[in-house]
């Protein structure tokens, strides 16, 4: 009986076969986890090593004995401890270099002609600039751009000028080849050291099917080089007033989020082999549907926030490349530890539904109205953005109602706009100084 009572009682304080596996298990993935994030400091004599007294660093370090640490294959520095010497200092470099730019700093303050001097530069990198004007290029359009630069883009000193008076960036946009360094490349290379008039998207790759992902890039791009109040995209076959297109954007400067253009709502073909045909036609209901409203892809504006959304997206995708990148890095690497491998699935899970953040159609005008479609945006449609070319903008403008953009619809762009585009320009053009007197300006908002 003491037996039998002895072991009913022992009974009740052992625990279930499947938990005490469970347990084990528990502890064996702690144990992994922890065991190479736990050092202890070695008693060698002649490793560096930091201290802090008094809110100051002092860093014992003799590089002679650190190398001659690594060369012993005995190892009393295992490869953790290292990286964390490394770091420790680099930090300390770091902070020598922070108190003397400090010093150099208070020197400058001191001085009152080189204080001036930090203060144009940064009133410079500080910029407000009113709108900044892209215009979609291939590398077979040298012809082109060359007519633009005849007519209404501005050249040289000229330039220049209208981008310190009037705040107006105009420049030309264009990728790389899908063959880096090739002869194509190097023909851009050396049109821009004549004229300085080109923005290179690094990230691009050119063709026809990339025209979504060079619109995302482009905005993207321009956003982080200068702080507009306008995004605009043109493309190189089209007219435009500069001055006529600054007033008309102007008007809507005090609107957050506002998305302007001759919008159009064109019908979804589902047909292949037609031009303009969209794979993904079935997302937009039946065949035959139309496309939800959005602006013609010849001239279109966007403000500050909306490139500023498409930027943010478009850093996200990029960041979790680098991410991943640098997580198979550490993988593939001898030091790397288990709590990289816990942030592989993770992060594998992330960059597949992210992929696309901002997803491209076959069309890059629909693209964009894609990605504005949920957003609080307001859609702006203004006819004198897309006029067409003699006589339709000249009577308008011998009415008093100058066009902002011209070209032929029939066309997408004004028809042989190579020979056509000066005619254009003499007719439907608007006057020499109204680029210089207008005062759309004044609309910029202060930087805070």
């Amino acid at each position: 009986m003491f037996v039998k009572s002895r072991g009913e009682h022992a009974s009740k304080h052992v625990l279930p076969k499947n938990l005490a596996l469970l347990l084990c298990f528990a502890s064996f993935c702690a144990g992994m986890f922890f065991s190479n994030r736990t050092w202890m400091v070695p008693d060698a004599k002649g490793i560096p090593w930091t201290s802090r007294t008094g809110g100051k660093q002092f860093v014992d370090y003799d590089p002679n004995i650190v190398l001659k640490n690594e060369g012993n294959n005995s190892g009393d520095i295992s490869g953790s401890q290292h990286s964390i010497l490394t770091m420790d200092k680099a930090i300390s470099d770091l902070e020598i270099k922070l108190m003397a730019s400090r010093a150099e700093r208070e020197t400058i303050q001191k001085d009152p002609m080189m204080s001036e001097g930090v203060k144009n530069i940064e009133s410079t990198l500080k910029r407000k600039y009113f709108m900044v004007i892209g215009i979609n290029t291939a590398f077979s359009s040298h012809k082109r751009r060359d007519s633009v630069r005849a007519t209404w883009m501005p050249q040289a000193e000229k330039r220049k000028k209208l981008e310190e008076e009037t705040g107006i960036i105009i420049r030309f946009v264009i990728g790389h080849s899908s063959t880096s360094g090739g002869i194509l490349d190097k023909a851009i290379e050396a049109e821009e050291k004549v004229h300085g008039d080109f923005l290179r998207l690094q990230q691009h790759v050119e063709g026809y099917l990339e025209l979504s992902a060079k619109t995302k890039t482009y905005f993207a791009t321009a956003v982080s080089l200068w702080d507009a109040e306008f995004y605009v995209k043109v493309d190189d076959d089209i007219h435009v007033n500069l001055a006529t297109l600054g007033v008309t954007l102007a008007r809507h400067s005090k609107k957050p989020r506002v998305y302007i253009g001759c919008m159009k709502s064109g019908p979804v073909l589902a047909r292949k082999g037609v031009k303009y045909h969209e794979p993904e036609y079935w997302k937009f209901g039946e065949v035959g549907n139309k496309y939800f409203r959005h602006a013609t892809g010849q001239l279109y504006a966007i403000s500050k926030d909306l490139a500023t959304y498409i930027f943010i997206n478009q850093k996200l995708v990029q960041l979790l490349n680098e991410a991943l990148v640098l997580v198979v890095r550490c993988m593939c690497s001898n030091r790397s530890s288990n709590f990289i491998y816990l942030l592989v699935p993770p992060v594998i899970i992330v960059m597949l539904c992210l992929r696309n953040v901002l997803h491209k159609y076959a069309n890059e005008d629909v693209s964009l109205g894609a990605w504005f479609i949920g957003l609080d945006v307001e859609h702006v449609d203004d006819r004198r953005l897309c006029c067409g070319t003699p006589p339709d903008c000249e009577w308008k403008a011998q009415a008093g109602n100058i066009c902002a953009a011209s070209f032929d619809w029939r066309c997408s762009g004004i028809c042989r706009s190579v020979e056509r585009i000066m005619e254009v320009h003499e007719r439907c053009g608007e006057d020499k100084n109204a680029l210089w007197s207008a005062n759309f300006v004044q609309t910029i908002r202060t930087s805070s």
